[in-house]
């Protein structure tokens, strides 16, 4: 967490995701263990409102690409086709006199330690990032397995299952969401690099004739989710095309996000061309499941792959902070002395709660209940009738809730609440007949 300590922000948004339990340590009672995070009730929903976001976007409103949910562990040739185990590791090197460890390419001053300041460092040693497991009763390396260091291998694997099941043609693709496992050396920046973490990845077979074009397609598309599905600027995401390539690729880029920290990799396009399908043809000695045979060409031949990757855990991050303000407005007007009120500008879409319903009185709890039952069938919900509504409307700035319903003792009369909006603190008095098309607009205004 040292790293986090540099940076204000970060320290508050940690303490924030703690407090109103969206993200904390795992294990924490026990002294926690570095590089694995619990999303708590908070965070839970806005996870799983991103990930169905995206599966929407790229699987459910197309016809050519098809859903997958494949097993963490796979056979161990699978991770030696892919060359993980041979070739998936960092060099590392350790301060002989704080004992502690880096990654080599992370030092700004090689050889000295950023710690202590110690120029008795070891010499640089590959480290393996994949997880080791074993199979069955037997603990020795003929029942070794891993856990998947990414999701992407089982769907080169499953190809050929998949496109007879689903009587796919090129080009198409496959995606799945699921979680991966990288024992890093240096886990970093809160959720940024974890050990334990969700991907979310698509891989689109084409022939390799169209394969630019279908990576310029993937390109734009995945810059137009983050800005068009979930609202980032423009101005705080850019593009990093690799300057060094695989030597089976013939391009690669990054979206990158401006965190607190810095840019950091939020999602890679990448050309992957014929390695993967011919490496596990190499290796499984299954041709016929890794080529693909065109009925009308009548030929044969390993299909080239773009990659679509992303985390979703640095997905949320990336909302998180870029929702994370402090605004100095005066706040008397809602019962509050505070002079700072602690907001999470959520897009309302992937918020955990979308609508607070909050009785202004205990006396109004049986006609806000049905509100509230009402309205947690086509949104995320809460109702909260402790404290008062100023401390109520903080706790729900605090978890990004964009709208709180307030019943009044005037509802029972006009048949109306008063909707305060999060962003912008104004307050609408709105029939209750009239809400749930109201929130509709509000919250899926493309719907």
């Amino acid at each position: 967490m040292s790293n986090i300590a540099d940076n204000d922000t970060m320290t508050k948004l940690v303490a924030l995701c703690k407090r109103r339990g969206i993200i904390f340590q795992s294990s924490e009672m026990y002294g926690g263990i570095n590089g694995f995070w619990d999303y708590g009730p908070s965070g839970v929903p806005l996870r799983r409102a991103v990930e169905q976001l995206w599966w929407r976007y790229m699987v459910e409103e197309r016809d050519n690409v098809e859903g997958l949910d494949s097993t963490i562990i796979c056979h161990p040739e699978v991770w030696r086709a892919s060359g993980h185990l041979a070739q998936f590791s960092d060099s590392m090197t350790d301060c002989l006199e704080c004992k502690k460890r880096y990654r080599v390419d992370q030092l700004e001053n090689p050889g000295v330690c950023p710690n202590c300041g110690s120029t008795k460092m070891t010499e640089p040693r590959e480290f393996n990032l994949m997880m080791k497991t074993f199979v069955g009763p037997v603990f020795d390396e003929e029942h070794a397995a891993w856990l998947r260091a990414e999701t992407c291998q089982p769907i080169f694997v499953d190809f050929n299952t998949v496109r007879i099941a689903t009587r796919q043609k090129l080009p198409f693709g496959i995606a799945q969401t699921g979680k991966a496992f990288r024992n890093e050396i240096n886990p970093r920046f809160f959720t940024f690099r974890s050990r334990e973490f969700m991907q979310m990845e698509m891989e689109f077979f084409c022939r390799d004739e169209d394969s630019m074009q279908w990576f310029d397609y993937w390109h734009k598309e995945r810059w137009n989710f983050y800005t068009k599905v979930l609202g980032i600027p423009e101005n705080k995401l850019r593009i990093h095309w690799h300057d060094k390539l695989a030597h089976y690729a013939k391009a690669a880029l990054d979206i990158e996000f401006e965190f607190p920290f810095g840019w950091g990799e939020i999602e890679g396009v990448h050309h992957r061309g014929t390695w993967d399908m011919s490496r596990h043809c190499e290796f499984s000695k299954q041709e016929k499941d890794c080529k693909y045979y065109d009925q009308d060409t009548k030929d044969s031949f390993f299909p080239t792959v773009v990659e679509t990757s992303c985390g979703l855990d640095r997905i949320c991050l990336m909302l998180l902070c870029n929702g994370y303000d402090e605004d100095k407005a005066d706040t008397q007007k809602e019962g509050m002395d505070e002079d700072v009120r602690v907001v999470l500008r959520l897009p309302a879409k992937v918020a955990p709660v979308q609508i607070a319903v909050l009785p202004l009185s205990k006396k109004l709890d049986e006609s806000a209940s049905a509100l509230f039952r009402n309205l947690r069938k086509q949104y995320r919900a809460n109702y909260d009738d402790s404290g008062s509504i100023g401390k109520r409307y903080r706790r729900q700035d605090e978890i990004g809730t964009p709208f709180c319903v307030t019943v009044d003792f005037d509802t029972a009369n006009d048949q109306a609440v008063t909707v305060r909006d999060r962003d912008t603190m104004t307050q609408e008095r709105i029939a209750i007949a009239a809400l749930p098309a109201y929130l509709q607009s509000k919250i899926y205004p493309d719907a």
